[in-house]
């Protein structure tokens, strides 16, 4: 009897050794796959300061990124703790979609309505406090005419193989270029970086930064403008597309079911599946807006009441200041009670800013942006923009989202996990989890108490109806043979967003396929994620637990959220 417990106890001990070591063998794989994306560098930063663009660079990227996901598949996932088993799912998803974006050519169609090549270099505006910065920002200038010439050969390689944005896209779009078109190079956005150099700079040395940034916008700047202005009107907008949806461009279908499926993280859904899911949400949605309808006693229809909501001077301000003290006053009620409801706060702070009036025109209402160095700080911008499209009581939600306890406190969670995540994650962003997370965000505004009247709260069901029409016409357009019109009249038929965001919200779907997608579905996980612990747990659900269950890791798909928070009701279900 003794000789056979002996022996059992030598065979767990073997045992254990054994998957001891198994473990230490695939985490030892996992750090050296993962220095070696972590070592690929592509461009020599220091000589191409804005990157190098070319086909035979985005192939490099590509065939480099296969090899890894292919080494990948040869580490035993299921001998990795939880940790390094997620950085393995995250990164075997990057660079999945690394090998897609180059096998569907998305490197040829660099441009959004919003966002783009050209419109890029607007956020390298930024001040100069040492001597090398300036140094940088004029050698990023001066290669700013490389940098357009090599998207020019993109795009018209995009045009020879029908892959482009379509022409409804560009109404208004030459704003996104002539603004950088001055006759005095002191006119132009990239010198503002020069009108305020630090007085401990040496005169001397304040006169020949001026001298070359005045070279640099005269010679580099602002022709580069002018062959962007020429290539789009000449050339580009003559042959793109008519037609909105990408389903009508060579392999569009499959296409858009590959961006489906990293837009949602998951390969569960269909098109038809998420319109479906959209047009329930969207009637759910519709009764809670009629409800707060009835409450504040409107006498009329909901399309008058959304005409009221558009016109009524009392919902807006009539100067950009006043808009932005809106914007940081319901920022600082937020942050007061962001402990009620989270254990870990972020260090890094934020600060709320006008959108840059370059991209103003055609930017949504706000947005959030992540610090771009060690000292700088978060920034929440505020469009605005058109005073007369930017609502107040839609300002807390937008808020609620962009700010705390959205982008930021969740982006710069991110960022401070440092000595526990790869560096890889810490850059990582995936919409469905991101964008999810902030639209759940203003659902969470309410519990802390930051709608403030029925305004406030209709506003809050109006983003999240407008999110929930993304699954409908988004969807629609790039899926079921939807018109433009059709989308524009079925946001503006149940969301109270104004005409001008409708519009430019529906040229951003249709330009960015299936990334509107990612809000909602995100959203509707958390929440259902959330309801499943209150219901399990009852008295012993903690918001505050639930909310570091869901950040502690960083960002994660879909699936990897689900499979923790499943864990850790178990575990605190347990007596």
């Amino acid at each position: 009897m003794k000789k056979s417990i002996a022996s059992l106890g030598l065979a767990l001990l073997l045992a254990h050794t054994l998957c001891g070591q198994e473990l230490a063998s695939a985490r030892a794989r996992l750090d050296t796959l993962l220095a070696r994306v972590e070592a690929y560098r592509p461009t020599d930063w220091a000589k191409y300061p804005l990157g190098v663009h070319s086909e035979e660079r985005y192939k490099a990227d590509a065939d480099f990124a296969a090899a890894r996901l292919s080494e990948s598949y040869g580490i035993p996932i299921d001998s990795l703790g939880e940790s390094d088993r997620i950085s393995l799912e995250l990164l075997r998803f990057t660079l999945q979609n690394e090998v897609d974006e180059y096998r569907f050519g998305m490197y040829l169609n660099p441009i959004q309505a919003d966002q783009g090549f050209h419109l890029n270099l607007n956020y390298r505006i930024r001040p100069l406090l040492r001597p090398d910065d300036a140094r940088a920002y004029l050698k990023m200038l001066n290669a700013i005419p490389e940098f357009t010439e090599s998207h020019f050969e993109l795009m018209r390689e995009g045009l020879r193989r029908g892959n482009s944005q379509p022409r409804v896209m560009f109404e208004g779009y030459e704003a996104t270029y002539d603004d950088h078109i001055v006759a005095d190079y002191r006119e132009s956005a990239f010198y503002e970086p020069f009108q305020n150099l630090p007085e401990q700079w040496e005169p001397a040395f304040r006169d020949s930064v001026r001298a070359a940034a005045q070279a640099a916008i005269e010679t580099s700047v602002v022709p580069s403008f002018r062959a962007i202005k020429k290539f789009f009107e000449t050339e580009y907008l003559p042959q793109t597309r008519t037609a909105i949806g990408v389903s009508a461009t060579p392999g569009g279908a499959e296409f858009y079911q590959n961006r489906i499926n990293y837009y949602t993280t998951s390969s569960d859904y269909t098109a038809q599946d998420i319109h479906n899911i959209g047009l329930e949400e969207v009637a759910r949605i519709r009764r809670e807006m009629e409800a707060i309808i009835r409450e504040v006693g409107f006498k009329g229809s909901f399309s008058e009441f959304l005409e009221f909501l558009r016109t009524d001077p009392q919902f807006y301000v009539t100067t950009p200041d006043a808009l932005l003290r809106e914007a940081r006053d319901i920022a600082k009620r937020i942050d007061a009670t962001l402990p009620q409801f989270f254990k870990t706060l972020p260090r890094r702070p934020y600060g709320v800013a006008p959108v840059p009036d370059a991209i103003a025109p055609k930017y949504t209402g706000g947005r959030y942006s992540g610090p771009r160095s060690e000292t700088a700080s978060g920034t929440y911008l505020v469009n605005t923009y058109k005073l007369d499209s930017r609502p107040l009581y839609t300002l807390p939600a937008l808020t609620a989202h962009e700010a705390v306890p959205g982008h930021h406190l969740q982006g710069a969670l991110n960022q401070e996990l440092s000595d526990r995540i790869p560096a890889f994650r810490r850059r990582l962003y995936l919409s469905a989890y991101g964008e999810g997370w902030g639209l759940y965000s203003e659902f969470l505004a309410a519990d802390m108490g930051i709608y403030r009247t029925p305004y406030d709260r209709f506003g809050q069901l109006t983003y999240e109806m407008w999110r929930a029409c993304r699954l409908v016409v988004d969807t629609g357009m790039h899926a079921l043979g939807w018109s433009r019109q059709q989308a524009l009249d079925f946001m503006r038929d149940n969301t109270a967003l104004s005409l001008h965001e409708i519009r430019t919200e529906t040229d951003r779907y249709i330009a960015w396929p299936g990334q509107a997608l990612s809000y909602k579905m995100g959203e509707i996980t958390l929440r259902k994620l959330r309801l499943e612990a209150e219901q399990a747990l009852g008295p012993k659900f903690d918001i505050r637990e639930f909310h570091e269950k869901v950040l502690e890791e960083g960002t994660v798909t879909l699936p990897i959220l689900t499979r923790r928070v499943r864990a850790y009701i178990a575990a605190a279900s347990k007596p």
